[in-house]
């Protein structure tokens, strides 16, 4: 028999009942049960049940084990009982009935506790990392990153890829950040880099005729710690392909990252349309150039609904040239405790808040019978208003008999309130007043304007919040037939220049989706994102630079 294991702790089943065999590994857990001792050993591959009662000959010895020593145990395989058998573990149906042990590596006590993985500074964590690396999640992030590089290996050679090594240490060359320098020992005063990338050794590569080229690489970045970035190191699959465009690249690629996720995906489903988004779209709509797709939500540009309007933070910020004003669509938001707690968001993130409208029935329904039929005959005005807007056949007759409508019925609807009908007054005149402004607007041949005026007047929606009361219902109804919102739902407001606010627009996009549960949090879904900027200004300095690595 092996001097140390003849079988891994994921190997022994019920085909093995009844044999002898010697197990090596950890001490995961032990557990005294008064004379009865389970000892669950762990090694790379798994657990087993080790079992030592009073007439074991290791039992005294097993006694004094204690959690994450390192032991090699003897042992018969045994059968459980029907009722004992741990259906989590390969091993669970079998268990151990130890008769040897041969301690190979005592441990004192733990700084961090392996088993049930508790919460601990990541200080501690890093210091003792050895021990974080024994815990079963960290374990198999280990696991997966060997088998994700192994099939990515795989998938590119089959493709016809070869995989050279680059070397590490180079001269400094214009990357995307600061880099990491070592002093040269022959050459006093100056200094190597270390590579942000193999740029110019793998274009080495290709100019000598070798024709497909990929590289698992280590990238070495001097970047302020950020969510997106390392701050040392990182791998990355490099690609180089000859005499081949966009589409080329895209088709080589394309099935290697889909293989990848349908393999280590968990049964979660794969999008096999990869769309093409233009940069400036994926900004737009996403607030970033990595969008998650699975959420739907998509940004609009609402600018025009401020402009001149009576909220004048907006207004006067749409005053600078290059600042725009931009929705988040929150289907199913409608509450003031969701958008207060989406307001709070954007404040955690830099910025003051964000603006929100949300839309909920309107109150019609309270008023009396009487006010409501009266209401209803105002409304009789807007078969006449649609007539009138249909050019060009268009009626001047009609906008005048539209405008003695309207007036007869708000005189008739006015004189029946009493003192406590106020609210209801000031409603009955608002929709008055738009659709008098509905009869100019389709007189002057702005059919646009008299349509969404109608529209104001005739929905059953009524919108609120602290924008809503500032640019009205005509503009807030704009704003709801653009953004193709109904009742029960919210859209919230940034504005400034965009690159000012856009990545915190992503963000906010990003939570609403998840919030409200509208991301598909069982899919991935991919995307081309195309036509990048090849330069950008600084903000600051005014000088031309990359946008990307050159």
């Amino acid at each position: 028999m092996h001097p140390y294991r003849s079988h891994t702790c994921a190997d022994l089943n019920k085909a093995h009942v009844g044999d002898n065999v010697r197990l090596a590994g950890w001490v995961h857990r032990v557990r005294d049960h008064g004379g009865v001792l389970f000892i669950d050993l762990r090694d790379h591959y798994g657990i087993t049940q080790v079992l030592a009662d009073s007439d074991s000959p290791a039992f005294k010895d097993l006694e004094k084990v204690r959690a994450e020593w390192v032991v090699s145990i003897d042992g018969r395989v045994k059968a459980r009982d029907a009722s004992l058998v741990n259906a989590k573990i390969p091993t669970g149906e079998i268990e151990v009935y130890a008769q040897g042990l041969r301690v190979l590596g005592e441990a004192g006590e733990l700084p961090l506790p392996v088993f049930g993985e508790p919460d601990y500074p990541e200080e501690t964590r890093l210091t003792y990392r050895f021990l974080d690396l024994r815990r079963d999640t960290l374990h198999k992030n280990m696991m997966l990153r060997s088998n994700v590089v192994r099939s990515i290996r795989n998938r590119m050679w089959n493709a016809g890829f070869n995989e050279f090594q680059t070397p590490i240490i180079t001269a400094s060359s214009p990357e995307g950040a600061r880099d990491f320098l070592v002093p040269s020992r022959l050459h006093p005063g100056k200094f190597y880099a270390l590579p942000q990338a193999p740029q110019q050794f793998k274009q080495l590569i290709m100019v000598a005729g070798f024709d497909r080229y990929f590289q698992i690489a280590p990238c070495f970045r001097d970047e302020d710690p950020r969510a997106d970035r390392s701050p040392t190191d990182f791998y990355q699959l490099d690609v180089e392909m000859s005499f081949v465009e966009q589409e080329d690249v895209f088709a080589a690629v394309q099935p290697v990252i889909q293989g990848l996720f349908e393999e280590f995906g968990e049964g979660k489903t794969v999008d096999a349309d990869w769309p093409r988004i233009a940069y400036k779209d994926s900004m737009l709509w996403y607030g970033s150039d990595k969008p998650d797709l699975r959420n739907p939500i998509k940004m609009q540009v609402v600018s025009e609904h401020f402009r001149g309007s009576g909220f004048a933070i907006f207004a006067k910020l749409l005053e600078n040239e290059g600042t725009e004003i931009r929705a988040i669509p929150a289907p199913t938001g409608g509450s003031r405790k969701f958008c207060d707690r989406m307001n709070a968001f954007a404040q955690q993130q830099g910025l003051p808040g964000m603006g929100y409208i949300f839309w909920r029935k309107g109150d019609d329904g309270a008023l009396s019978e009487d006010i409501q039929n009266a209401l209803s005959s105002m409304l009789d005005v807007v078969p006449l208003l649609e007539e009138a807007a249909r050019r060009p056949a268009f009626d001047q007759s009609k906008i005048a008999a539209a405008r003695v409508l309207v007036d007869e019925a708000v005189s008739l609807c006015l004189n029946g309130l009493e003192s406590a009908e106020a609210i209801a007054k000031a409603s009955i005149e608002a929709k008055a007043a738009m659709l008098r402004e509905a009869a100019t607007a389709i007189d002057q041949g702005d059919l646009g304007r008299g349509k969404l005026l109608i529209a104001a007047v005739t929905s059953k929606l009524e919108a609120a919040g602290p924008l809503a009361k500032n640019i009205g219902p005509e503009r807030t109804e704009a704003i709801r037939l653009q953004l193709g919102l109904g009742e029960g739902d919210a859209a919230f407001f940034l504005g400034g220049k965009p690159e000012q606010f856009e990545a915190v627009a992503g963000r906010a996009r990003n939570e609403i989706g998840r919030e409200l549960g509208l991301t598909d949090e069982n899919s991935f879904r991919f995307a081309w994102i195309v036509d990048f900027p090849m330069y950008e200004k600084d903000p600051e300095t005014g000088k031309i630079d990359f946008s990307h690595n050159p």
